[in-house]
């Protein structure tokens, strides 16, 4: 019974080192895809702080049906990501924080942009959004 303990609190602590570390690009699909679980890959895109298109990275980001679409904020302010379809909208995301992965139910071109700073826009699968036409503010520049 002891070895039993053993060997699954060793196969448990290698489960966890392996899902752990990563460091691939953030444009990326989580590794593993739809390996096993059922569950799908997640996209990141980067909340870089600038202004206008430059606002998202990778802009526009690919995604296939079923991913889901996490949003990292790597600003020094909130952000809330809304698609302009308003069919999704994410949770304000603190600076230094990722939002909950958001099935963004794209099957499609989609635009999306800041609730918060309407100057920054965005895209997936080739959609290019333009900053509103007058916008004046520091996250309009492009």
């Amino acid at each position: 019974m002891q070895a039993f303990r053993t060997m699954a609190f060793v196969g448990a602590a290698a489960l966890a080192v392996s899902s752990c570390g990563g460091g691939g690009s953030p444009a990326s699909p989580s590794p593993g895809g739809n390996g096993g679980g059922g569950q799908p890959s997640t996209v990141t895109v980067t909340i870089t702080g600038q202004g206008g298109r430059l606002a998202f990275s990778p802009n526009p980001a690919t995604v296939q049906a079923g991913q889901l679409v996490a949003f990292k904020n790597n600003d020094v302010v909130a952000h809330r990501v809304v698609l302009d379809d308003l069919s999704v909208q994410t949770p304000e995301i603190a600076p230094g924080a990722t939002s909950a992965p958001v099935a963004m139910g794209v099957s499609g071109s989609k635009t999306y942009h800041c609730s918060i700073h309407p100057g920054m826009v965005g895209g997936f699968n080739g959609a290019e959004a333009e900053p509103p036409p007058g916008c004046s503010q520091a996250y309009c520049g492009g």
